[in-house]
């Protein structure tokens, strides 16, 4: 999402969807509303109870009564306490639930969205409102929630109160009460244009920072990792200047609310004095309203001092709650999964992958089982990118079927096993990566794909660090392959796609490889392979060339 299109959307107070999305929300509500309408009669309460020690005092009352008095308010002042104590635990809580909620939402719709949705998004930004985003619901639920309830509930009652002990009070506090939210409203909105940039900035930082770090050991052989550190630190000045703008605007946000608040305190507590001089007001009342004076405005004020804290919380729930949109749309169009001893032919008619702006060449065939299907054509022609399409991670016009259906309408991991140039490899052992997916691995059925890709000089109990690091090219692409092995035997899966899977291997190895795939296919396997080596085409028993075609003049 733009920037520009991010600070024109407003973001409501309390988001509707969060009721819908994160269930732990809606008894948090409830439990806050009750605490709230604690808190708003213990204020009455205690301003009550000082003013009739006071005036207790004043008037020369009983030294027995002065002490039930006392006593009374200092239960008063440990009830206030423990509900205050109480709500920071509640929201607490409730903050962990929701956030735990919500990223388990967010990965699950990710997850039905699919790799083509995915394709379209930086995965490092995603990361970050899953990541710090979501962990900022502790402000979101800590402070400003609560705090925007206390406002509903006890700003109306205090008032009411007010009024119905001094009307005058009361008219001056309905007069002057509506200044705080309407400057509020004029802050609000530029500090959420504000915090947008801001949160939109550290999106960018992060998405930078990962491609500085997946790409660093070719800019260093070209010499460019300098100029990438010094793109990093522009976007961390960015970022740097943006926080800094959302500060000063919170700081002076705080300012202009409490000397609203201050002016209007002052006027009552002004015209309670001149009354109380000339008589026509009692010390008790005067007392009692000036000091449920400020406890009036307080609720108010904090929900604008909070909402700064809450701005990077609602920020990234918007994020969050967008991608659950889109999840909830596509759950009416779920891919189907097919049943794996399905067998069948893949039929590719006039099938021609969208890429970026402009549209790959059309490719037609057919693929039956027991057969290798090798595709050529030189790099960019559009290899991968078909089987992208096959995978539901790139879009395409024309018809792509499997068993008689169309692939768009099924779920590809029940059809297709799959290894890609890129091994994709994660932390963990080489068995952990060879069986990925799989609650509890077979570990002769891991040992055996791994025999079959080549790849058994490798311990599967070997460690490995982040993206397979401790492999070389080669044995990383063995492990992929192997994988792929893995999976079609485990599930059964008709077809299996190799893309590229001889590309950093020796001609033996390579010759080893192309019998296994062989194999595969003889057992009854679609096998699609692409390969630029010309020693795939001798297994090969159709080969489908992707090269443009030239247009006669």
């Amino acid at each position: 999402m733009s920037d520009t299109g991010r600070s024109e959307r407003r973001t409501p107070p309390v988001d509707p969807r969060l009721l819908r999305y994160a269930r732990a929300s809606r008894g948090f509500f409830v439990a806050i509303a009750a605490l709230a309408v604690a808190q708003t009669l213990v204020i009455v309460a205690f301003a009550w109870l000082i003013t009739r020690s006071v005036t207790g005092v004043i008037d020369g009352a009983p030294a027995s009564d002065l002490a039930t008095t006392l006593a009374l308010l200092a239960a008063v002042v440990v009830l206030r306490a423990g509900l205050l104590w109480a709500r920071e635990a509640l929201a607490a809580r409730a903050a962990a639930r929701v956030e735990s909620q919500l990223r388990d939402g967010l990965l699950d719709a990710v997850d039905l969205l699919g790799p083509s949705w995915l394709a379209g998004r930086s995965t490092a930004a995603l990361a970050v409102t899953a990541g710090r985003g979501l962990a900022s619901l502790e402000a979101y639920f800590g402070r400003y929630l609560p705090q925007l309830v206390m406002t509903v509930v006890a700003t109306p009652v205090l008032v009411a109160v007010m009024w119905w002990q001094d009307w005058i009070s009361g008219l001056t506090v309905v007069l002057t009460l509506p200044l705080i939210p309407f400057f509020m409203v004029l802050i609000g909105l530029a500090t959420q244009a504000l915090q947008a940039r801001q949160w939109s900035t550290l999106q960018h930082l992060a998405s930078r920072f990962a491609d500085t770090v997946q790409g660093l050991g070719t800019l260093k052989v070209f010499g460019r990792q300098h100029r990438a550190v010094d793109a990093v630190a522009r976007v961390t000045e960015s970022y740097r200047r943006e926080t800094m703008k959302v500060l000063r605007v919170s700081f002076l946000s705080g300012f202009a609310l409490e000397f609203l608040a201050s002016i209007s305190v002052a006027i009552i507590a002004v015209s309670i004095g001149f009354r109380l001089i000339d008589g026509s007001m009692t010390l008790g009342v005067g007392l009692f309203v000036l000091l449920l004076a400020p406890e009036a405005y307080l609720p108010l004020r904090q929900v604008g001092v909070q909402f700064h804290a809450a701005a990077e919380g609602v920020a990234a729930t918007s994020d969050v709650f967008e991608v659950l949109d889109a999840a909830d749309a596509r759950r009416t169009q779920t891919p189907t999964r097919v049943d794996a001893a399905t067998t069948g032919v893949l039929d590719v008619r006039g099938a021609r992958v969208r890429r970026g702006d402009h549209d790959l060449p059309t490719v037609s065939f057919s693929a039956e089982p027991g057969t290798v299907t090798l595709l050529v054509g030189p790099s960019g022609a559009g290899k991968s990118s078909l089987l992208a399409a096959l995978l539901g991670t790139a879009d395409f016009d024309g018809s792509i079927t499997w068993a008689g259906r169309e692939v768009t309408s099924l779920s590809a991991a029940s059809w297709i096993a799959w290894a890609g140039q890129r091994a994709s490899l994660s932390a963990g052992t080489v068995a952990e990566n060879v069986a990925l997916g799989d609650a509890a691995p077979d570990h002769a059925r891991v040992r055996a794909a791994l025999v079959a890709a080549c790849a058994d000089d490798l311990d599967p109990d070997m460690t490995l660090g982040v993206q397979g690091a401790g492999l070389s090219g080669g044995q990383a692409q063995r492990v992929a392959v192997a994988r792929a092995l893995h999976r079609r035997a485990a599930q059964n899966l008709p077809v299996l796609a190799l893309d590229e899977p001889s590309a950093a291997l020796d001609a033996e190895t390579e010759a080893a490889l192309w019998a296994t795939v062989r194999a595969e296919a003889d057992a009854g396997a679609v096998v699609l392979l692409v390969s630029h080596r010309d020693s795939a085409r001798r297994i090969a028993d159709r080969v489908v060339d992707l090269s443009p075609r030239e247009v006669p003049a």
